[in-house]
Protein backbone atom coordinates (compact mmCIF):
# COMPACT_ATOMS: atom_id res chain seq x y z
CA UNK A 1 0.00 0.00 0.00
CA UNK A 2 1.71 2.96 -0.96
CA UNK A 3 2.55 5.69 2.29
CA UNK A 4 0.01 8.22 0.93
CA UNK A 5 -3.25 6.18 0.36
CA UNK A 6 -4.48 5.83 4.36
CA UNK A 7 -6.90 3.11 5.47
CA UNK A 8 -10.71 4.32 4.68
CA UNK A 9 -12.23 4.25 8.36
CA UNK A 10 -15.23 1.78 9.10
CA UNK A 11 -17.77 4.48 9.33
CA UNK A 12 -16.36 5.63 6.03
CA UNK A 13 -16.68 2.20 4.60
CA UNK A 14 -20.20 1.75 5.45
CA UNK A 15 -20.27 5.22 3.53
CA UNK A 16 -19.08 3.87 0.39
CA UNK A 17 -21.52 0.82 1.27
CA UNK A 18 -24.45 2.93 1.66
CA UNK A 19 -24.19 4.40 -1.85
CA UNK A 20 -25.18 0.49 -2.69
CA UNK A 21 -27.89 0.65 -1.01
CA UNK A 22 -28.86 3.70 -3.01
CA UNK A 23 -28.00 2.11 -6.41
CA UNK A 24 -29.84 -0.95 -5.73
CA UNK A 25 -33.06 0.78 -4.79
CA UNK A 26 -32.98 3.16 -8.14
CA UNK A 27 -32.00 0.05 -10.12
CA UNK A 28 -34.31 -2.56 -8.99
CA UNK A 29 -37.81 -1.58 -10.05
CA UNK A 30 -36.45 -1.18 -13.77
CA UNK A 31 -34.08 -4.37 -13.92
CA UNK A 32 -37.23 -6.76 -11.96
CA UNK A 33 -40.60 -4.94 -12.64
CA UNK A 34 -40.55 -4.03 -15.63
CA UNK A 35 -42.42 -7.00 -17.16
CA UNK A 36 -44.58 -7.03 -14.02
CA UNK A 37 -45.83 -3.52 -15.19
CA UNK A 38 -45.95 -3.90 -18.52
CA UNK A 39 -46.80 -7.60 -18.49
CA UNK A 40 -48.59 -8.63 -15.41
CA UNK A 41 -49.49 -11.79 -14.11
CA UNK A 42 -53.08 -12.84 -14.63
CA UNK A 43 -55.17 -11.36 -12.53
CA UNK A 44 -52.98 -8.19 -11.56
CA UNK A 45 -54.89 -5.29 -12.40
CA UNK A 46 -53.44 -2.03 -13.74
CA UNK A 47 -55.87 1.06 -14.21
CA UNK A 48 -58.35 -0.09 -16.69
CA UNK A 49 -56.46 -2.82 -18.04
CA UNK A 50 -56.58 -6.51 -16.96
CA UNK A 51 -54.66 -9.53 -18.75
CA UNK A 52 -57.50 -12.05 -18.63
CA UNK A 53 -59.97 -9.31 -20.50
CA UNK A 54 -57.40 -9.55 -23.54
CA UNK A 55 -56.53 -6.33 -23.28
CA UNK A 56 -52.39 -5.13 -22.16
CA UNK A 57 -51.22 -2.11 -20.59
CA UNK A 58 -49.79 0.51 -21.96
CA UNK A 59 -48.51 -1.55 -25.02
CA UNK A 60 -48.60 -4.20 -26.79
CA UNK A 61 -45.98 -6.51 -24.74
CA UNK A 62 -47.82 -9.77 -24.91
CA UNK A 63 -47.53 -9.54 -28.94
CA UNK A 64 -44.66 -11.65 -30.30
CA UNK A 65 -42.62 -9.34 -32.93
CA UNK A 66 -39.80 -10.93 -33.93
CA UNK A 67 -38.80 -14.28 -34.00
CA UNK A 68 -41.14 -14.97 -31.24
CA UNK A 69 -39.94 -12.10 -28.81
CA UNK A 70 -41.90 -9.72 -27.61
CA UNK A 71 -41.89 -6.15 -27.21
CA UNK A 72 -41.43 -5.73 -23.54
CA UNK A 73 -38.46 -8.72 -23.73
CA UNK A 74 -36.74 -6.66 -26.86
CA UNK A 75 -37.34 -3.28 -24.83
CA UNK A 76 -35.29 -5.05 -21.59
CA UNK A 77 -32.78 -6.98 -23.54
CA UNK A 78 -31.81 -3.61 -25.53
CA UNK A 79 -31.83 -1.38 -22.60
CA UNK A 80 -29.00 -4.14 -20.86
CA UNK A 81 -27.31 -4.51 -24.36
CA UNK A 82 -26.55 -0.80 -24.41
CA UNK A 83 -25.90 -0.91 -20.77
CA UNK A 84 -23.27 -3.50 -21.02
CA UNK A 85 -21.72 -1.84 -24.20
CA UNK A 86 -21.20 0.71 -22.35
CA UNK A 87 -19.75 -0.25 -18.88
CA UNK A 88 -16.57 -0.38 -21.05
CA UNK A 89 -16.62 3.21 -22.16
CA UNK A 90 -17.45 4.66 -18.71
CA UNK A 91 -14.88 2.41 -16.76
CA UNK A 92 -11.95 3.36 -19.28
CA UNK A 93 -12.73 6.66 -19.14
CA UNK A 94 -13.09 6.83 -15.29
CA UNK A 95 -9.23 4.78 -15.00
CA UNK A 96 -7.96 7.82 -17.23
CA UNK A 97 -9.59 10.54 -15.78
CA UNK A 98 -7.90 13.44 -14.13
CA UNK A 99 -11.11 15.45 -12.55
CA UNK A 100 -10.59 17.12 -9.67
CA UNK A 101 -13.21 15.48 -7.56
CA UNK A 102 -11.55 12.10 -8.12
CA UNK A 103 -11.43 9.90 -11.40
CA UNK A 104 -14.34 7.75 -9.65
CA UNK A 105 -16.47 10.57 -7.65
CA UNK A 106 -16.33 12.51 -10.70
CA UNK A 107 -18.56 10.88 -12.39
CA UNK A 108 -20.63 9.10 -9.92
CA UNK A 109 -21.62 13.12 -8.94
CA UNK A 110 -22.39 13.71 -12.67
CA UNK A 111 -24.97 11.09 -13.01
CA UNK A 112 -26.59 10.44 -9.49
CA UNK A 113 -29.61 12.81 -10.17
CA UNK A 114 -30.63 11.81 -13.46
CA UNK A 115 -30.00 8.16 -12.51
CA UNK A 116 -32.29 8.53 -9.57
CA UNK A 117 -35.55 10.60 -12.10
CA UNK A 118 -35.45 8.10 -14.56
CA UNK A 119 -35.68 5.41 -12.39
CA UNK A 120 -39.38 7.17 -12.17
CA UNK A 121 -39.57 8.23 -15.36
CA UNK A 122 -39.21 4.22 -17.00
CA UNK A 123 -43.10 4.02 -15.22
CA UNK A 124 -44.42 7.28 -16.40
CA UNK A 125 -45.43 6.37 -19.86
CA UNK A 126 -47.31 9.87 -21.42
CA UNK A 127 -50.72 7.95 -22.96
CA UNK A 128 -53.26 6.73 -20.80
CA UNK A 129 -53.97 3.38 -23.37
CA UNK A 130 -52.15 1.32 -25.81
CA UNK A 131 -50.13 3.20 -27.66
CA UNK A 132 -46.88 3.45 -29.97
CA UNK A 133 -45.60 6.62 -27.95
CA UNK A 134 -45.23 4.60 -25.05
CA UNK A 135 -43.09 2.01 -26.55
CA UNK A 136 -41.04 5.02 -27.72
CA UNK A 137 -41.34 6.61 -24.43
CA UNK A 138 -40.22 3.35 -22.87
CA UNK A 139 -37.29 2.48 -25.13
CA UNK A 140 -35.79 6.38 -24.69
CA UNK A 141 -35.90 6.20 -20.75
CA UNK A 142 -34.90 2.87 -20.32
CA UNK A 143 -31.73 3.53 -22.65
CA UNK A 144 -31.20 6.92 -20.67
CA UNK A 145 -31.69 5.56 -17.16
CA UNK A 146 -28.96 2.54 -18.16
CA UNK A 147 -26.40 5.21 -19.39
CA UNK A 148 -26.56 7.23 -16.18
CA UNK A 149 -26.53 4.29 -14.15
CA UNK A 150 -23.31 2.49 -15.58
CA UNK A 151 -21.81 6.12 -15.36
CA UNK A 152 -22.51 5.80 -11.47
CA UNK A 153 -22.24 1.90 -10.80
CA UNK A 154 -19.08 1.17 -12.86
CA UNK A 155 -17.04 3.97 -11.17
CA UNK A 156 -18.59 2.90 -7.87
CA UNK A 157 -17.33 -0.80 -8.14
CA UNK A 158 -13.74 0.35 -9.33
CA UNK A 159 -13.45 2.32 -5.87
CA UNK A 160 -13.29 -0.74 -4.15
CA UNK A 161 -10.18 -1.99 -5.09
CA UNK A 162 -8.43 1.19 -4.67
CA UNK A 163 -9.58 1.73 -1.01
CA UNK A 164 -9.61 -2.02 0.07
CA UNK A 165 -5.79 -2.12 0.15
CA UNK A 166 -5.61 -6.08 0.95
CA UNK A 167 -7.35 -9.30 0.05
CA UNK A 168 -9.03 -9.19 3.62
CA UNK A 169 -10.11 -5.05 3.50
CA UNK A 170 -11.27 -5.92 0.05
CA UNK A 171 -13.37 -8.74 1.34
CA UNK A 172 -14.70 -6.76 4.39
CA UNK A 173 -15.33 -4.31 1.69
CA UNK A 174 -17.42 -6.73 -0.40
CA UNK A 175 -19.18 -8.10 2.45
CA UNK A 176 -20.37 -4.39 3.64
CA UNK A 177 -22.00 -3.33 -0.21
CA UNK A 178 -22.89 -7.26 -0.32
CA UNK A 179 -25.24 -5.88 2.91
CA UNK A 180 -26.53 -2.75 1.96
CA UNK A 181 -27.02 -4.59 -1.82
CA UNK A 182 -29.24 -7.25 -0.28
CA UNK A 183 -30.91 -4.43 2.08
CA UNK A 184 -31.97 -2.14 -0.87
CA UNK A 185 -32.95 -5.13 -2.91
CA UNK A 186 -34.99 -6.13 -0.09
CA UNK A 187 -36.53 -3.03 -0.08
CA UNK A 188 -37.08 -2.19 -3.22
CA UNK A 189 -39.31 -5.99 -3.23
CA UNK A 190 -41.61 -4.62 -1.57
CA UNK A 191 -43.38 -2.82 -4.15
CA UNK A 192 -45.80 -5.09 -4.01
CA UNK A 193 -46.53 -4.61 -0.78
CA UNK A 194 -46.66 -0.54 -0.49
CA UNK A 195 -48.54 -0.78 -3.92
CA UNK A 196 -51.14 -2.64 -2.00
CA UNK A 197 -51.40 -0.29 0.86
CA UNK A 198 -51.55 2.63 -1.39
CA UNK A 199 -54.50 0.82 -3.18
CA UNK A 200 -56.42 -0.23 -0.32
CA UNK A 201 -56.13 3.81 0.39
CA UNK A 202 -58.23 4.30 -2.42
CA UNK A 203 -55.44 5.08 -5.89
CA UNK A 204 -55.49 3.27 -8.73
CA UNK A 205 -53.00 0.27 -9.16
CA UNK A 206 -50.90 1.98 -11.65
CA UNK A 207 -50.54 5.57 -9.57
CA UNK A 208 -50.10 3.27 -6.42
CA UNK A 209 -46.97 1.43 -8.23
CA UNK A 210 -45.88 4.71 -9.60
CA UNK A 211 -45.87 6.62 -6.01
CA UNK A 212 -43.94 3.75 -4.97
CA UNK A 213 -41.13 4.06 -7.54
CA UNK A 214 -41.46 7.93 -6.62
CA UNK A 215 -40.39 7.11 -2.82
CA UNK A 216 -37.55 4.83 -3.84
CA UNK A 217 -36.26 7.61 -6.36
CA UNK A 218 -36.18 10.06 -3.59
CA UNK A 219 -34.56 7.90 -1.09
CA UNK A 220 -31.96 6.17 -3.62
CA UNK A 221 -31.11 9.52 -4.38
CA UNK A 222 -30.21 10.70 -0.67
CA UNK A 223 -27.77 7.69 -0.19
CA UNK A 224 -26.30 7.79 -3.22
CA UNK A 225 -24.70 10.80 -2.32
CA UNK A 226 -23.17 9.60 0.89
CA UNK A 227 -20.12 7.98 -1.06
CA UNK A 228 -19.54 11.38 -3.24
CA UNK A 229 -19.31 13.16 0.07
CA UNK A 230 -17.62 11.17 2.70
CA UNK A 231 -15.23 8.98 0.63
CA UNK A 232 -12.39 10.96 -0.85
CA UNK A 233 -9.86 9.59 -3.35
CA UNK A 234 -6.88 11.71 -2.54
CA UNK A 235 -6.68 10.42 0.47
CA UNK A 236 -8.12 6.77 0.98
CA UNK A 237 -7.51 5.78 -3.38
CA UNK A 238 -4.46 4.46 -4.38
CA UNK A 239 -2.99 7.08 -7.27
CA UNK A 240 -2.93 4.93 -10.14
CA UNK A 241 -4.23 6.21 -13.33
CA UNK A 242 -3.87 3.96 -16.28
CA UNK A 243 -2.18 4.95 -19.72
CA UNK A 244 -3.84 2.94 -22.10
CA UNK A 245 -6.66 3.72 -24.33
CA UNK A 246 -9.76 1.70 -23.66
CA UNK A 247 -9.55 -1.17 -25.85
CA UNK A 248 -6.07 -2.09 -25.21
CA UNK A 249 -6.96 -1.91 -21.24
CA UNK A 250 -10.29 -4.11 -22.20
CA UNK A 251 -8.06 -6.21 -24.52
CA UNK A 252 -5.68 -7.02 -22.04
CA UNK A 253 -8.51 -7.20 -19.71
CA UNK A 254 -10.12 -10.36 -21.08
CA UNK A 255 -6.83 -11.71 -21.86
CA UNK A 256 -6.07 -12.39 -18.50
CA UNK A 257 -7.52 -16.33 -18.55
CA UNK A 258 -8.83 -16.26 -15.08
CA UNK A 259 -10.77 -12.93 -15.72
CA UNK A 260 -12.16 -14.76 -19.20
CA UNK A 261 -13.17 -17.72 -17.16
CA UNK A 262 -14.88 -15.56 -14.12
CA UNK A 263 -16.88 -13.58 -16.37
CA UNK A 264 -17.83 -16.45 -19.10
CA UNK A 265 -19.02 -17.98 -15.66
CA UNK A 266 -20.67 -14.56 -14.23
CA UNK A 267 -22.38 -14.49 -17.67
CA UNK A 268 -24.39 -17.59 -17.14
CA UNK A 269 -25.20 -16.75 -13.56
CA UNK A 270 -26.36 -13.81 -14.70
CA UNK A 271 -28.89 -15.36 -16.78
CA UNK A 272 -30.28 -17.72 -14.29
CA UNK A 273 -30.70 -15.04 -11.28
CA UNK A 274 -32.26 -12.33 -13.71
CA UNK A 275 -34.72 -15.15 -15.17
CA UNK A 276 -35.29 -15.85 -11.06
CA UNK A 277 -35.87 -12.25 -9.69
CA UNK A 278 -38.32 -11.19 -12.93
CA UNK A 279 -40.01 -14.37 -12.43
CA UNK A 280 -40.70 -14.52 -8.55
CA UNK A 281 -43.83 -12.78 -8.38
CA UNK A 282 -45.27 -15.69 -11.35
CA UNK A 283 -44.47 -18.36 -8.97
CA UNK A 284 -46.41 -16.80 -6.38
CA UNK A 285 -49.62 -15.84 -8.31
CA UNK A 286 -49.58 -18.40 -11.07
CA UNK A 287 -47.74 -21.22 -9.49
CA UNK A 288 -48.92 -21.09 -5.76
CA UNK A 289 -51.93 -18.72 -6.24
CA UNK A 290 -51.22 -16.79 -3.64
CA UNK A 291 -51.61 -12.85 -3.49
CA UNK A 292 -49.27 -10.79 -5.12
CA UNK A 293 -48.29 -8.92 -2.17
CA UNK A 294 -46.97 -12.57 -0.25
CA UNK A 295 -44.11 -12.14 -3.20
CA UNK A 296 -42.81 -9.46 -0.87
CA UNK A 297 -43.22 -11.10 1.99
CA UNK A 298 -40.64 -14.07 0.57
CA UNK A 299 -38.19 -11.88 -0.86
CA UNK A 300 -37.61 -10.10 2.85
CA UNK A 301 -37.42 -13.72 4.55
CA UNK A 302 -34.90 -14.73 2.54
CA UNK A 303 -32.60 -11.57 2.52
CA UNK A 304 -33.12 -10.92 6.16
CA UNK A 305 -32.43 -14.84 6.31
CA UNK A 306 -29.20 -14.45 4.35
CA UNK A 307 -27.59 -12.13 6.67
CA UNK A 308 -27.41 -14.86 8.88
CA UNK A 309 -24.74 -16.52 6.56
CA UNK A 310 -22.62 -13.40 6.36
CA UNK A 311 -19.99 -14.10 9.14
CA UNK A 312 -19.89 -17.72 8.48
CA UNK A 313 -19.55 -16.59 4.68
CA UNK A 314 -16.71 -14.42 5.67
CA UNK A 315 -14.40 -16.68 8.50
CA UNK A 316 -14.89 -20.03 5.48
CA UNK A 317 -13.69 -17.61 2.65
CA UNK A 318 -10.82 -17.01 4.72
CA UNK A 319 -10.06 -19.99 5.77
CA UNK A 320 -10.70 -22.01 3.20
CA UNK A 321 -10.73 -19.63 0.03
CA UNK A 322 -13.50 -18.21 -1.93
CA UNK A 323 -13.85 -20.90 -4.84
CA UNK A 324 -15.02 -23.34 -2.95
CA UNK A 325 -17.32 -21.35 -1.40
CA UNK A 326 -18.88 -19.91 -4.84
CA UNK A 327 -18.38 -23.70 -6.24
CA UNK A 328 -20.69 -24.62 -3.56
CA UNK A 329 -23.53 -21.72 -4.43
CA UNK A 330 -23.77 -22.56 -7.97
CA UNK A 331 -24.38 -25.95 -6.88
CA UNK A 332 -26.80 -24.95 -4.23
CA UNK A 333 -28.95 -22.83 -6.62
CA UNK A 334 -29.03 -25.38 -9.35
CA UNK A 335 -30.98 -27.23 -6.73
CA UNK A 336 -33.52 -24.62 -5.49
CA UNK A 337 -34.64 -23.66 -9.15
CA UNK A 338 -35.16 -27.20 -9.90
CA UNK A 339 -37.17 -27.26 -6.76
CA UNK A 340 -38.84 -24.20 -8.00
CA UNK A 341 -39.93 -25.69 -11.53
CA UNK A 342 -42.35 -27.90 -9.26
CA UNK A 343 -43.93 -25.23 -7.08
CA UNK A 344 -47.71 -26.11 -6.89
CA UNK A 345 -47.42 -29.51 -7.15
CA UNK A 346 -45.84 -30.56 -3.91
CA UNK A 347 -48.49 -32.04 -1.25
CA UNK A 348 -47.99 -29.16 0.70
CA UNK A 349 -49.74 -25.81 1.64
CA UNK A 350 -48.72 -23.24 -1.18
CA UNK A 351 -47.18 -20.70 1.24
CA UNK A 352 -44.62 -23.36 3.24
CA UNK A 353 -43.82 -24.56 -0.70
CA UNK A 354 -42.70 -20.62 -1.37
CA UNK A 355 -40.85 -20.41 1.63
CA UNK A 356 -38.83 -23.53 1.10
CA UNK A 357 -37.66 -21.81 -1.64
CA UNK A 358 -36.41 -18.65 0.13
CA UNK A 359 -35.03 -20.93 2.72
CA UNK A 360 -32.76 -22.48 0.10
CA UNK A 361 -31.86 -19.60 -1.37
CA UNK A 362 -30.47 -17.52 1.15
CA UNK A 363 -27.38 -19.33 1.30
CA UNK A 364 -26.03 -19.31 -2.05
CA UNK A 365 -27.55 -15.62 -2.15
CA UNK A 366 -25.27 -14.54 0.75
CA UNK A 367 -22.22 -16.43 -0.95
CA UNK A 368 -23.04 -14.69 -4.16
CA UNK A 369 -23.29 -11.27 -2.47
CA UNK A 370 -20.05 -11.29 -0.97
CA UNK A 371 -17.51 -13.59 -2.86
CA UNK A 372 -18.13 -12.37 -6.50
CA UNK A 373 -17.03 -8.11 -5.98
CA UNK A 374 -14.05 -10.04 -4.43
CA UNK A 375 -12.98 -11.95 -6.61
CA UNK A 376 -12.95 -9.40 -9.09
CA UNK A 377 -11.00 -7.48 -7.06
CA UNK A 378 -8.47 -9.85 -6.58
CA UNK A 379 -8.02 -10.33 -10.02
CA UNK A 380 -8.07 -6.77 -11.23
CA UNK A 381 -4.90 -5.87 -7.93
CA UNK A 382 -3.20 -8.95 -9.36
CA UNK A 383 -3.15 -7.95 -12.84
CA UNK A 384 -2.29 -4.62 -11.90
CA UNK A 385 1.20 -6.59 -9.93
CA UNK A 386 1.70 -8.22 -12.82
CA UNK A 387 1.85 -5.66 -15.77
CA UNK A 388 1.95 -2.96 -13.94
CA UNK A 389 -0.84 -1.29 -15.61
CA UNK A 390 -3.46 -0.64 -12.68
CA UNK A 391 -7.13 -0.62 -14.00
CA UNK A 392 -9.59 -1.69 -11.89
CA UNK A 393 -12.30 -0.23 -13.61
CA UNK A 394 -11.74 -1.56 -16.57
CA UNK A 395 -12.15 -5.20 -14.93
CA UNK A 396 -15.18 -3.84 -13.09
CA UNK A 397 -16.51 -2.71 -16.35
CA UNK A 398 -15.81 -5.38 -18.02
CA UNK A 399 -17.26 -7.72 -15.30
CA UNK A 400 -20.41 -5.42 -15.77
CA UNK A 401 -20.75 -5.91 -19.51
CA UNK A 402 -20.38 -9.53 -19.48
CA UNK A 403 -22.95 -9.80 -16.75
CA UNK A 404 -25.29 -7.20 -18.32
CA UNK A 405 -25.05 -9.86 -21.77
CA UNK A 406 -26.26 -11.93 -19.44
CA UNK A 407 -29.01 -10.08 -18.10
CA UNK A 408 -29.81 -9.04 -21.99
CA UNK A 409 -30.56 -12.91 -22.71
CA UNK A 410 -32.79 -13.45 -19.56
CA UNK A 411 -34.54 -10.27 -20.87
CA UNK A 412 -35.15 -11.28 -24.07
CA UNK A 413 -36.29 -14.83 -23.10
CA UNK A 414 -38.42 -14.01 -20.23
CA UNK A 415 -41.47 -12.89 -22.02
CA UNK A 416 -41.39 -15.39 -24.54
CA UNK A 417 -40.66 -18.08 -22.42
CA UNK A 418 -44.02 -16.94 -20.06
CA UNK A 419 -45.98 -17.05 -23.41
CA UNK A 420 -45.59 -21.25 -23.07
CA UNK A 421 -48.73 -22.98 -22.89
CA UNK A 422 -51.35 -19.93 -23.19
CA UNK A 423 -53.72 -19.33 -25.55
CA UNK A 424 -52.89 -16.20 -28.29
CA UNK A 425 -55.52 -14.54 -29.55
CA UNK A 426 -56.66 -13.96 -33.41
CA UNK A 427 -54.02 -10.30 -32.38
CA UNK A 428 -51.88 -12.12 -30.83
CA UNK A 429 -52.54 -10.93 -27.29
CA UNK A 430 -52.59 -13.02 -24.42
CA UNK A 431 -55.66 -14.97 -22.92
CA UNK A 432 -54.44 -16.72 -19.83
CA UNK A 433 -54.99 -20.90 -20.44
CA UNK A 434 -56.60 -22.68 -17.52
CA UNK A 435 -55.09 -22.11 -14.10
CA UNK A 436 -57.79 -23.44 -12.08
CA UNK A 437 -56.40 -27.13 -11.74
CA UNK A 438 -53.30 -26.81 -9.56
CA UNK A 439 -52.20 -29.96 -11.12
CA UNK A 440 -52.19 -29.28 -14.82
CA UNK A 441 -49.04 -27.55 -16.71
CA UNK A 442 -51.38 -25.61 -19.27
CA UNK A 443 -51.16 -22.11 -18.63
CA UNK A 444 -48.38 -23.05 -15.95
CA UNK A 445 -46.03 -24.61 -18.35
CA UNK A 446 -44.01 -20.89 -19.33
CA UNK A 447 -43.63 -19.86 -15.70
CA UNK A 448 -42.27 -23.64 -14.67
CA UNK A 449 -39.98 -23.31 -18.26
CA UNK A 450 -38.03 -19.93 -16.90
CA UNK A 451 -36.98 -21.98 -13.39
CA UNK A 452 -35.38 -25.01 -16.06
CA UNK A 453 -33.94 -22.85 -18.19
CA UNK A 454 -32.46 -20.56 -15.02
CA UNK A 455 -30.83 -24.26 -13.53
CA UNK A 456 -29.41 -24.93 -17.15
CA UNK A 457 -27.47 -21.37 -17.35
CA UNK A 458 -26.49 -21.95 -13.55
CA UNK A 459 -24.80 -25.05 -14.58
CA UNK A 460 -22.80 -23.66 -17.27
CA UNK A 461 -21.70 -21.03 -14.92
CA UNK A 462 -20.86 -23.61 -12.81
CA UNK A 463 -18.93 -25.81 -14.79
CA UNK A 464 -16.49 -22.63 -16.30
CA UNK A 465 -16.21 -21.19 -12.85
CA UNK A 466 -13.98 -24.48 -11.98
CA UNK A 467 -11.53 -23.17 -14.54
CA UNK A 468 -10.68 -20.04 -12.03
CA UNK A 469 -7.08 -20.46 -10.58
CA UNK A 470 -7.68 -19.02 -7.19
CA UNK A 471 -4.35 -20.14 -5.91
CA UNK A 472 -2.20 -18.51 -8.55
CA UNK A 473 -4.28 -14.93 -7.85
CA UNK A 474 -3.59 -15.06 -4.06
CA UNK A 475 0.45 -15.93 -4.79
CA UNK A 476 0.70 -12.85 -6.79
CA UNK A 477 -1.20 -10.89 -3.79
CA UNK A 478 0.94 -12.57 -1.18
CA UNK A 479 4.33 -10.96 -3.69
CA UNK A 480 2.87 -7.31 -3.33
CA UNK A 481 2.07 -7.51 0.56
CA UNK A 482 5.82 -8.96 1.17
CA UNK A 483 7.40 -6.23 -0.83
CA UNK A 484 4.83 -3.93 1.02
CA UNK A 485 6.13 -5.07 4.45
CA UNK A 486 9.89 -4.92 3.14
CA UNK A 487 9.34 -0.57 2.13
CA UNK A 488 8.03 -0.61 5.44
CA UNK A 489 10.95 -2.06 7.73
CA UNK A 490 13.36 0.05 5.49
CA UNK A 491 11.42 3.28 6.14
CA UNK A 492 11.24 2.11 9.10
CA UNK A 493 7.79 2.04 10.12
Amino acid sequence: MPQNALTLPLWKKWMYALGQFGWSLASFAVGSKLVYFYLPPPGIRFGPFVIQENVLPLIRSGSTVLFGLTIIGLVFAAGRLFDAITDPLIAGLSDRSTMKLGKRRSFMAISVLPFAALSGLVFMPPSAGISAMNTAWLFITVFFFYWFMTMYVTPFFALLPEIGHSPNERLQLSTLISITWALGTMVGSQVELFQGMFERGGMESAAAFQTVIWIFAGVAFVFMLLPIIFVDEKKYAEPNVSKGSIFSSLKSAFKNRNFLTFTLSDLAYWVSITIINTVLVYFVTVLLKLPKEFNSTLVMVMFLLSFVFYVPVNVIARKLGKKLLLTVAFGWFIAVFVYASFLGLYPLPAAVQGFIVVIMAAVPLAIFGIVQNAIVSDIAEADGISTGDFKAGIFFGARTFMSKLGQTVAGLIIPSLLLIGADLSATGEVVVADLSSGGALTGTMGVRATAIVAAVFCAIGLVLFLLYDEKGILATLAKKEALSREERVKAGL
